[in-house]
């Protein structure tokens, strides 16, 4: 990959933009162990499903705010409980004044929660399913969410797993903007061909490096754009 940058290069930049390595590093978080996500609780993940749809073009502020009606209205997020709701019950919880009255949203916590179903079927959990999947392919995971879950397309369920402490590479502005200005992607930053061209840099950059996708997804956006104290 001919335009990408070594890590060291792009390393080097963002440490002088924060004002050197150690600032950096304070900057700079990092993803949870294959083993700590396999703890996590299935109800957890569609709790984050959730909370990012809901966040999605929306005041995050406000999300957060009312965070604890939500897991009051949806009994904490249980899977089991959640797949049995049937529509009247989704149609009733959809007008609750203490939680975001939107119905197409809503829609997705039963659907999510059927997916996370579905998945233990055949796997020991969801989180065990999350836990295993393997760093090189990434956006095989995105793709998966995005098919077989509800409104987790584009960053929303990149986000999602991210917070969870999956290991994961945000497509944020200044990631997009350097792939972009790099010629190492055109056009639409979320095409077949241009997540695999991401993630095969990622990949590079990895085995560069020894660093995870998040540290390197951060160091980038450190390096680029006009951010110079803020993380991405």
């Amino acid at each position: 990959m001919a335009n990408l940058e070594t890590f060291e290069h792009l390393f080097q930049r963002a440490s002088e933009r924060k004002g050197g390595p150690e600032k950096l590093a304070q900057l700079m978080s990092k993803p949870l162990s294959p083993k700590k996500i396999e703890s996590i609780g299935d109800d957890r993940f569609l709790a984050e499903f959730t909370k990012k749809v809901f966040q999605s073009g929306f005041v995050w502020r406000v999300v957060v705010d009312k965070w604890p009606d939500f897991e009051r209205v949806f009994f904490n997020f249980e899977i089991d409980k959640v797949v049995l709701m049937p529509d009247e019950m989704l149609e009733k919880k959809a007008q609750d004044s203490s939680i975001i009255r939107n119905y197409n949203k809503v829609k997705t916590i039963r659907e999510n929660a059927m997916m996370i179903q579905a998945v233990r079927q055949q796997h020991p959990s969801f989180a065990k399913f999350v836990a295993d999947w393997p760093g090189h392919d990434i956006i095989g995971l995105w793709a998966y969410l995005k098919k077989h879950g509800a409104r987790l397309g584009g960053n929303t369920g990149a986000y999602a797993l991210r917070a969870l402490g999956k290991d994961t590479f945000i497509l944020s502005q200044d990631v997009v903007g350097y792939f972009t200005q790099r010629n190492i992607i055109s056009g639409s930053a979320t095409s077949k061909r241009s997540l695999n061209a991401i993630q095969d840099a990622f990949n590079q950059l990895h085995q560069q490096s020894n660093r995870s996708l998040q540290e390197i997804s951060q160091i980038i956006s450190y390096s680029v754009g006009d951010n110079h104290i803020q993380a991405e």
